[in-house]
């Protein structure tokens, strides 16, 4: 084999390709490939940034990336761990196959590249898909043990609870890896249904739509713009926000909506301790709507109970009623300290806490109602009829799409 491959970074090892580990994925039985499809197809997305030539293909159960040419090596680790689906990233070094001395010979090099102290235990897990090779797996593994003590002999064998797993997979050529490096785990986006997520500029909806999208559903969003209340940079914001979750997701199409004649109707005919809860209930009106249109199967929402005073339990029921698709609440049970941490994880926080308020803080009231009486909110909504339709239906028109990647 013709030794072009590698990573343009100073490393201590190049690696030729990727093999790539799945968990739940393997226990999907017959369907197992349409999810095996789609993690490919969000690996090749995923690669699409990066600098290099990539080939992702399925082999025998297993997926792997296989880098043609020059590649950045630690931009391409970076984009796989986004892939929801990865349990595992292994970088690989493949060989030609060649006898079992030559085969000695490649291992021990390996070896004395990624761990050129040679102080660690070790286990060699060979694996000869290839039946024509002259040894079988047993034997290989006492083979290859035997190569790495002889050329280092502080290293030491550990077949119960090794540091090192070094695994020799003989087949059309030799693989040869000892490095997980750990995916975020889920399932695939695409094989469970879309959703429509209510992003804000906040912390909290960025991290719901990260949670749902981790569980293999495709997102769209929408965000209620308030113009002049809410400047374009806090549209921008939103925007930005998209574009990251966009990047373990997939693409989002953004509905970007003009709430401001919504807002300044129900500020103007609704009791204000009631405000937010009137006006979140349009808010679910309006992303069902798009929802339906789209094909979606629910709404994603950021609350977490207790947080803020619409999303105590009664607040949430409220809301809740004007749908008639299921709303999602990922963070429900979470506390800030735990959602932030996920925010920054994911590069959210950051962008999440820059000074430009949404729609929803510039209309607050000062003691919002924090257990609505369903009979109550109706009966103030009613002061809205024949009014706040034709506002909602312009509000619809002259949506704004963006589609963030």
């Amino acid at each position: 084999m013709t030794e072009r491959y590698g990573a343009k970074k100073e490393k201590k090892m190049e690696f030729h390709s990727f093999l790539i580990k799945y968990g739940e994925i393997g226990i999907k039985g017959k369907n197992r490939y349409i999810f095996e499809d789609a993690l490919v197809r969000q690996i090749r997305y995923a690669l699409q940034s990066v600098d290099g030539e990539f080939l992702v293909h399925k082999c025998h159960g297993r997926v792997y990336v296989d880098c043609e040419g020059e590649y950045d090596y630690e931009e391409t680790v970076e984009s796989l761990k986004k892939v929801f689906g990865i349990v595992g990233i292994c970088p690989v070094v493949r060989k030609e196959v060649k006898d079992p001395e030559g085969l000695k010979k490649d291992v021990t090099a390996y070896v004395g590249e990624m761990y050129p102290q040679a102080d660690k235990t070790f286990k060699v897990e060979a694996r000869r898909a290839n039946k024509r090779y002259p040894m079988n797996s047993m034997e290989l593994n006492c083979a290859l043990g035997e190569a790495v003590l002889d050329a280092y002999p502080e290293m030491k064998v550990d077949v119960h609870d090794p540091e090192v797993r070094l695994n020799v997979e003989i087949r059309e050529e030799v693989y040869i890896y000892s490095e997980i490096i750990p995916g975020p785990g889920g399932m695939p986006v695409g094989t469970n249904g879309s959703a429509m997520l209510l992003l804000s500029g906040g912390i909290d909806s960025p991290v719901a739509g990260y949670m749902v999208a981790k569980r293999g559903v495709e997102l769209e969003a929408v965000y209620f713009h308030a113009p002049p209340y809410t400047s374009e940079r806090a549209k921008e914001k939103v925007i930005d926000l998209a574009r990251l979750v966009s990047a373990y997701s997939g693409p989002i199409k953004l509905h970007i909506v003009n709430f401001t004649d919504i807002q300044l109707a129900i500020y103007e005919k609704c009791p204000h301790d009631e405000l937010t809860i009137i006006m979140r209930r349009y808010m679910m009106r309006i992303a069902e709507h798009f929802a339906k249109k789209n094909g979606c199967l629910g709404l994603v929402t950021g609350e977490s109970i207790g947080q803020v005073a619409s999303q105590t339990m009664q607040s949430l029921a409220a809301t809740n009623a004007v749908c008639t698709l299921p709303v999602y609440r990922p963070l429900i049970g979470f506390d800030k300290k735990e959602i932030v941490e996920i925010s920054e994880k994911i590069d959210t926080y950051e962008v999440s806490i820059q000074p430009f308020e949404d729609c929803c803080t510039i209309f607050v009231a000062k003691h919002p109602v924090t257990k609505p009486k369903m009979e109550q909110i109706l009966e103030s909504e009613k002061a809205l009829v024949g009014k706040i339709e034709p506002l909602i239906a312009k509000a619809v028109e002259d949506v704004e799409i963006v589609y963030c990647r």
